[in-house]
This record gives C-alpha cells, sequence and structure tokens, in this order.
C-alpha cells in the first residue's frame, strides 16, 4: 500500500492515470509526418481547436489542416469534442500520450519505426532550437530549470535498457502527478507546459553495422 502524508501540501495533486496509445504499425505510419505530430501536440497542450484556427498557427491552409485532422482520427489520436459553435467542427486529442516502443522486427516495421522516429526528431530539434532562442528572456527561475546536458556513460545493452526505463518511469511519475495539460494553468497560474525530451543512444560509430535482410 502507498504511504500517504498525513497533512499533504496544498497544491499536491493526487497521482492519475496517465493515458496513453501505442499506435499500430498502419497508425505510427500515419503519424509519421512533422505537420501531424506538431497539430497532435498543439490539441494535446492548448486543448480543442478547429482546422481553421490550426491552420493559422502553423501557416497552412485549412483544407490542408483538415486533411491531416482527418488522419489522425481515422487512426483514433484525436476525436471531435464538443461545442457550442455548429458552423466549425472541434477536435481533440484522444490520449495525452503517444507510446512508439522500438522495433525488434525487420523489413518494412523497421522502415516505420525510423521514419516515425525522423518526424519525430524535426520536430524536437525545432523546439530546441526555438527554445534556445528564447532562452535569454526567460526569468532566472526558468533559466534555472532548464538543461541541455549530455552524459556518455560505459554500459552494456542490458543495463542501458534499465537506466533508460528508469528514466521514463520518473518522467512518468512527475506527469501522473500533475494536472492534464489543458487543465494545468487554470489550477495554478504559475505552472506552464515543460517539455522534456529523453534521447539514449550507443555513441555512433562504436557498433558493428549488421547486415538487414535485404542486403542494406
Amino acid at each position: 500500500m502507498k504511504e500517504q502524508n498525513s497533512e499533504p501540501a496544498a497544491d499536491a495533486v493526487a497521482s492519475r492515470i496517465v493515458s496513453r496509445v501505442v499506435p499500430e504499425p498502419t497508425a505510427l505510419k500515419a503519424l509519421a509526418h512533422p505537420v501531424r505530430l506538431r497539430m497532435l501536440g498543439m490539441l494535446r497542450i492548448d486543448g480543442p481547436a478547429t482546422a481553421t484556427q490550426l491552420a493559422v498557427r502553423l501557416g497552412l491552409n485549412s483544407g490542408a489542416t483538415s486533411y491531416h485532422l482527418r488522419q489522425l482520427a481515422q487512426y483514433g489520436f484525436i476525436e471531435e469534442a464538443p461545442h457550442a459553435s455548429r458552423r466549425d467542427r472541434w477536435w481533440r486529442a484522444s490520449h495525452e500520450l503517444t507510446s512508439a516502443p522500438p522495433s525488434e522486427a525487420e523489413g518494412e516495421a523497421l522502415d516505420l519505426d525510423m521514419a516515425f522516429n525522423q518526424a519525430a526528431l524535426s520536430l524536437q530539434v525545432g523546439q530546441m532550437q526555438q527554445a534556445l532562442e528564447e532562452y535569454a528572456e526567460l526569468p532566472a527561475e526558468w533559466r534555472r530549470a532548464t538543461a541541455a546536458d549530455d552524459i556518455i556513460i560505459p554500459m552494456t545493452a542490458e543495463q542501458a535498457e534499465a537506466l533508460t526505463k528508469r528514466l521514463s518511469d520518473i518522467i512518468l511519475e512527475a506527469m501522473r502527478a500533475a494536472p492534464p495539460l489543458g487543465e494545468a494553468a487554470s489550477r495554478n497560474p504559475d505552472m506552464v507546459p515543460f517539455y522534456v525530451m529523453l534521447h539514449a543512444f550507443p555513441y555512433p560509430g562504436r557498433l558493428p553495422h549488421r547486415e538487414r535482410e535485404d542486403g542494406t
């Protein structure tokens, strides 16, 4: 049984279930697009929106955003959101988190895994660059909370897997203790979305490349 403090802090948030989706290969293929990843992130962070609103924010036309929204909806990443306006179609994210476990298969499954990771990396690099450009304007307390560290540790594959799982568990624990993204600001005006990225990999060039079944 989990122990609880007899006098919890006033701003403490009870641990909750974080809704997540583990996409099938075809769904992962549909999500492996930088624009769709950005749109899904916007709906998760800022709440429901229309195709027109997203088009303005992304610098696209509403026809393009409508197409991408239909693709996200087809594979269950988003759903229609109830709204007082009957003229516009509002959309919301269906889950708070997307989990895409590394593929252990070869061939097309591995290609889909790599395509999704490439799209995610492109989005993350863009976010990191924008964060760097805004860094000097951040309040001091948020500069202290910001990190851009890289650490290299000698490990076996088993040790590395255990470490990344432990780090992921810590991040998920913090997410479960926090309010949902769309509700955070209303609960505490000092809260803003805090972006945590976890990249962990063998140092490039130190492991022999193995041939795939297709000879590449």
